[in-house]
């Protein structure tokens, strides 16, 4: 029971992470708008670079059904609220099931 526990532990540490990296991408991509940041500074370049190939595969699957209206780009916003929902329903559901079917 605790090896299950500790599952869906790990599983929402690695979903809670992962909402932090997509709004480090946001104020990145602000940042970079906005000229506060550049990318010839090589520490700022290799965390955009790392930022990027984390979210972006997810971002871009979310902007083929969510496109961009004008300069918004919604799909953080969509993703970040969908992994809120995995959080906060389907997480806790499926670890219940998952406990009843075990034990």
């Amino acid at each position: 029971m605790q090896a299950v526990s500790g599952f869906f532990q790990v599983l929402d540490a690695i979903l809670s992470f992962y909402e932090w990296i997509v709004i480090a991408s946001v104020i990145l991509s602000w940042l970079f708008a906005f000229n506060v940041l550049n990318y010839s500074n090589g520490a700022v370049r290799t965390i955009s670079d790392i930022v990027h190939r984390l979210t972006e595969p997810v971002l871009e699957q979310i902007r083929r059904v969510v496109p961009i209206m004008g300069n918004l780009d919604l799909s953080p916003l969509v993703l970040f609220f969908a992994i809120m929902l995995v959080r906060a329903s389907v997480l806790p559901g499926l670890h219940e099931l998952v406990l009843r079917a075990l034990f």
